[in-house]
């Protein structure tokens, strides 16, 4: 298939360039770069360094590689940034997907994946959390995600030919078997890369905020995917709505998570596991919002796309996270401290 991606110069969207390549697809690679890394792409693939809001050159992309299906990443992911500038957020995550879905229109290209994410649900009461979990987003980056979902169900029903999937994503982490590409975001807010910052002395230690909670070490625990994981997801959902048009599985939303989580401390004492010593940590209250426990339901997405998640050991997905960062210190801006 010719498939578009956009955010491709981006953590997720690079791993997803790189996957959808070697699975033999014609891919075009769309990024502002206003986050995004032009060393993570592959050559002899088609880049624009061109915004989604732009919707007459995106249509004119569209139509220039005669795309058959999106695959959408661009979003900005911070959930305090989108507190304190929450028009920032509504302006690109929610109006540039409508920017891009008007492009999509009018070039008549009708296969949509979508990069939604799990703070859609907001501080679920169950978990684990299923498809049916009611969603109510706490913050701005959350509702700005939720609002595309709404979108995208109004647009299926007015056109019987558009088929989406949209995936809801718990906690992305890892990095490429061979460490050529990983995640370098400015700033970085995940867990794992600023544990192993700590462990590398690019930051003096790592806070745990909250050890009282109600779980069997007191911390937090959350649901971790490998990057390779979740893309593997995004190309069966692509060729399912290339290959199959009419199929059960086009018009629907899915968890993407391994179904169990990890503490805070689980992920600690893995991280020591694999840099061979102990990480410098200090202990904080709760952060406001912070539930204790968050992990997926994936059966649905198992079931009807056949996905299964290969990388599911704290460990192994930590040491590819720790090759990547250890061979990259300064991202993709050097390799050397």
């Amino acid at each position: 298939m010719n498939i578009l991606v956009t955010g491709g110069a981006g953590y997720i969207g690079s791993h997803a360039v790189r996957q959808l390549v070697k699975a033999g697809h014609n891919v075009v690679i769309l990024d502002n770069l206003s986050y995004g890394h032009k060393q993570s792409l592959p050559d002899g693939v088609p880049f624009y360094q061109t915004d989604i809001a732009e919707t007459n050159k995106v249509e004119e992309i569209l139509r220039t590689h005669r795309i058959e299906a999106v695959m959408h990443f661009a979003a900005f992911i911070s959930v305090g940034e989108s507190v304190e500038k929450p028009l920032r957020y509504y302006r690109n995550n929610t109006a540039g997907a409508m920017s891009l879905l008007e492009a999509m229109e009018r070039a008549g290209v009708k296969r949509f994946v979508f990069s939604s994410t799990a703070a859609t649900y907001g501080e679920p009461a169950e978990v684990p959390i299923y498809e049916t979990t009611p969603q109510n987003p706490i913050n701005p980056y959350g509702r700005s995600k939720w609002f595309v979902e709404q979108i995208l169900k109004d647009i299926a029903a007015a056109d019987p030919d558009f088929r989406f999937i949209a995936f809801r994503y718990f906690n992305v982490a890892g990095a490429s078997a061979d460490a050529s590409i990983g995640e370098d975001h400015q700033p970085e807010t995940h867990l794992i890369p600023l544990v192993l910052f700590a462990a590398m002395g690019k930051r003096p230690n790592i806070k745990v905020f909250g050890t009282d909670y109600p779980t069997e070490d007191g911390t937090c625990i959350r649901d971790y995917v490998h990057v390779d994981d979740l893309i593997a997801a995004h190309i069966l959902a692509v060729e399912t709505l290339g290959n199959a048009p009419q199929a059960a599985a086009a018009n629907t939303f899915y968890n993407l998570g391994i179904g169990r989580g990890y503490s805070v401390k689980e992920i600690l004492d893995a991280s020591e596991k694999v840099v061979g010593g102990k990480i410098p940590t200090v202990h904080g209250e709760r952060r406001p919002g912070d539930p204790a426990k968050l992990y997926a339901n994936s059966d649905k997405v198992q079931k009807e796309l056949g996905w299964k998640p290969q990388h599911t050991d704290t460990e192994e997905v930590i040491a590819t996270a720790w090759k990547w960062h250890t061979t990259h210190p300064n991202g993709y801006s050097g390799s050397s401290f």
